[in-house]
């Protein structure tokens, strides 16, 4: 072949992979602008978090903000990794809302912390620290020249998805919420809904969004559904989402196809917890405090990537913020493969 002939051949190959490149991307999946921040909070037991005892160890979680194209003041959703810290899931949804011009802040509340994960031992962090990091994360977006006040969500994920659902709580609010910010929605996927808390039924004057899967045998929807329908009795704004196939952390795309047994994994399953009085957390098989030592906690629950059920989910999400943040045409992400 002629050296021309091979020069121009490279050429148009070297072009159609980058026209083929291009055409992958979506210009409005990157940020405009990323910042990150160091964000004081607290590391308390439930019991201190239930008293409103702010008597606990000083700590410094992270925060990722991204800032979606667009000008002034924009919509965000916090987002609240789960067990295994921030995941591929997270980063999903994050490439999710930024091309719909909604900023994202993710809480990372383990690395602060010194911790990676707590699947195999839940009782290293207090479950409702993550929902005194999320207020803590309120502060810093409360004064922030490009957030909206009045157009930010909550959406997290197994134990975030826990804390996303209860963050919801006036009386957590009342205790902890120092921001001025009242979240406008509330997104939980997959969450815990196995204990009840005093006063659980009143919630802020915002919708609430939870996604779960039938087969999930980690945090079983029919709790929540269970939860739900007592919240919608007092006059709350709750819809759950069921998918037939979806296992436990459906929405992570790198988790097992069937899904797998996650090896000494923690889950409340078969547990009834309740807050009889402030602060203590009761077991109501045994009438004794809870604790992950209970018979009642059972190892090695099931997670798994659902591919139709991420999708549905997705287009459920786009649908329910554009609504609630007002929001144009919705622009989505291009689907992940």
């Amino acid at each position: 072949m002629h050296r021309s002939m091979i020069v121009l051949t490279v050429a148009m190959a070297a072009g159609l992979a980058a026209e083929a490149r291009a055409e992958d991307l979506n210009p409005k999946q990157f940020a405009q602008r990323t910042e990150l921040y160091s964000i004081p909070s607290l590391t308390i037991s439930d019991e201190q978090f239930l008293k409103g005892d702010a008597n606990g160890k000083p700590v410094t979680v992270n925060g990722e903000f991204r800032i979606a194209q667009g000008a002034g003041r924009l919509p965000v959703v916090v987002l609240v990794h789960g067990s295994g810290g921030y995941g591929a899931n997270v980063e999903l949804w994050v490439r999710e809302l930024n091309p719909m011009g909604i900023s994202t802040f993710v809480v990372d509340g383990f690395t602060g912390r010194g911790l990676t994960q707590v699947n195999t031992n839940q009782a290293l962090l207090g479950r409702l620290n993550l929902i005194l990091d999320v207020y803590r994360a309120l502060d810093i977006l409360a004064k922030h020249p490009r957030v909206d006040p009045q157009r930010v969500a909550l959406m997290g994920f197994s134990r975030g998805g826990q804390a996303t659902l209860f963050a919801s709580l006036k009386r957590f609010n009342a205790l902890w919420n120092k921001s001025g910010v009242e979240l406008a929605a509330h997104l939980p996927f997959y969450p815990d809904c196995m204990t009840s808390y005093i006063d659980d039924a009143k919630l802020t004057p915002h919708p609430v969004l939870i996604f779960g899967g039938t087969p999930d045998d980690y945090n079983p929807i029919a709790r929540c559904k269970t939860y739900a329908e007592r919240l919608k009795a007092a006059g709350n704004d709750v819809r759950v989402i069921e998918y037939a196939s979806a296992p436990h952390a459906f929405d992570n795309p790198l988790l097992a196809v069937p899904a797998a047994a996650l090896t000494g994994a923690q889950s409340v399953r078969n547990c009834q917890i309740r807050e009889e009085s402030p602060g203590e957390l009761v077991n109501q098989a045994t009438h004794r405090r809870f604790q992950y030592t209970d018979a009642c906690v059972q190892l090695d629950p099931h997670v798994g990537y659902d591919a139709q059920a991420t999708a549905a989910a997705r287009k459920e999400v786009a649908q329910f913020l554009a609504t609630t943040f007002k929001l144009g045409t919705v622009a989505s992400a291009a689907p992940v493969k």
